[in-house]
């Protein structure tokens, strides 16, 4: 193996193993920081053994026994004085069987060590941007120009984000163990918020020149899928995968040549990811089942938001062509979602979906009934909705004004040329 594929594989591996390595390492020292430099030390001394050694039949051990070494050292250093540390911190007599205790710690199942990484790293004491930056930090390993680059935002922001993070965290006394029981059940809505966050921001970015990310919606999946294989009992866990999965296959599809964006009325469902929709559908079959094993309750009447909204999904996945999707089932679904979790947002996809059973006036009538709501009031898809409504409905002269309020509030460069296209569209049949 020549040099440059060496350092390939050792990025590679490091890559791989980076979040393992930091979750341990911060269960064992309480110290996200002090991990990352662990984990950091560990690939250097890849970078210096590897190309003389070759690369070892289990890179990721390799690279962990490292760290657990620097770790022992470190925390013999720091002479940390709490319960856990004070197991570890040994003597220079005790040193060989403090070593074993060591790495009888940090060889406990790594599932628990992932898991009090994401849940940390997703605590609601922090602020919703803050809490999407540190997880992709921590266990996406993405970079902070990378995670800025995702959010269209200074490194010196993201970088202000993780630091005030990583201090509350600290200050917190938090001890990276994952919760139990009714502890784990109140604190996941908000590990699945933030990885559904990242995945809509690669599915529709909210501002910049492209209309989506699939990058940033690629990470989302992936701690999507690792949250699923730590959490196989969740039925909101695999409804999430379900929901990201179902729509991340309509990704290549969404946008024309010039970058624009296409309805998915419009969509070629030939582009559309088959492999993602067969996968999305047999988590929704998994989180269907689990839901009505933990709820005792057949239909929807068990299913969380996540669940249902992947069911929204399923309707337009497995319909091959626009004409046939089932938008009553939708309306449906969506009446079930407003009652499960009400939220604006909701309620303007619900009037969306009654609109296509019940027609455009029916879901302007919907429309009417929240567009004072503040969360709405500067929120580019409520006119957007009744330009399309109105256009739909014979009312041109309207709908090209809604259009037109639509584009200034985007801050999405795609979405305003798509907007404003709109409305140029109904000069010309005017």
């Amino acid at each position: 193996m020549t040099e440059s594929e060496t350092h390939q594989a050792i990025e590679a591996t490091f890559r791989i193993e980076r979040a393992r390595l930091v979750a341990g390492l911060a269960r064992l020292t309480r110290s996200i920081d002090l991990a990352e430099e662990l984990a950091q030390d560990a690939l250097l001394a890849a970078l210096v053994e590897w190309p003389k050694t070759g690369v070892p039949s289990k890179p990721g051990a390799w690279l962990m026994a490292v760290a657990k070494r620097r770790a022992i050292d470190a925390l013999r250093r720091r002479a940390m004085r709490d319960r856990k540390h004070a197991e570890i911190a040994l003597t220079q007599n005790e040193a060989a069987d403090g070593a074993l205790e060591i790495e009888a710690f940090l060889d406990d199942d790594i599932g628990d060590d992932l898991l009090g990484l994401i849940f940390t790293a997703c605590d609601p004491m922090l602020a919703a941007a803050a809490r999407a930056a540190l997880t992709l930090r921590l266990v996406a390993g993405l970079t902070t120009h990378e995670i800025a680059r995702a959010f269209l935002t200074s490194e010196a922001t993201i970088a202000q984000r993780l630091v005030r993070a990583k201090k509350a965290i600290a200050k917190a006394g938090l001890t990276f163990e994952p919760p139990r029981g009714a502890q784990r059940t109140a604190r996941l809505p908000s590990v699945l918020e933030v990885i559904y966050l990242i995945f809509n921001e690669g599915y529709a970015a909210t501002s910049g020149e492209e209309l989506t990310r699939p990058i940033v919606a690629g990470e989302a999946q992936r701690l999507g899928r690792l949250l699923a294989a730590l959490m196989p009992g969740e039925s909101e866990v695999h409804g999430l995968l379900a929901l990201m999965e179902l729509q991340a296959s309509r990704l290549m599809a969404r946008t024309a040549p010039d970058g624009n964006p296409i309805p998915i009325t419009n969509q070629d469902r030939a582009r559309w990811d088959r492999l993602l929709i067969e996968g999305g559908l047999q988590s929704l079959v998994r989180a269907e089942r689990l839901a009505a094993e933990k709820s005792g309750v057949a239909g929807e009447g068990g299913f969380g938001p996540y669940l249902l909204q992947a069911e929204i999904a399923a309707c337009h996945a497995r319909a091959s062509r626009a004409e046939e999707t089932d938008w009553a089932r939708i309306a449906a679904l969506y009446d079930r979602l407003r009652e499960v979790t009400p939220s604006p947002v909701v309620e303007l996809n619900r009037a969306i979906a009654h609109s296509m059973v019940f027609g455009p006036e029916a879901g302007l009538r919907l429309i009417d009934a929240i567009a004072a709501d503040p969360a709405l009031r500067a929120y580019a898809p409520l006119p957007a909705a009744r330009g399309d409504f109105m256009m739909r409905a014979g009312r041109r002269a309207e709908a090209q004004s809604q259009f037109r309020a639509a584009a200034d509030l985007t801050r999405n460069a795609r979405e305003k040329a798509f907007l404003l296209a709109r409305a140029a569209a109904l000069d010309a049949v005017g």
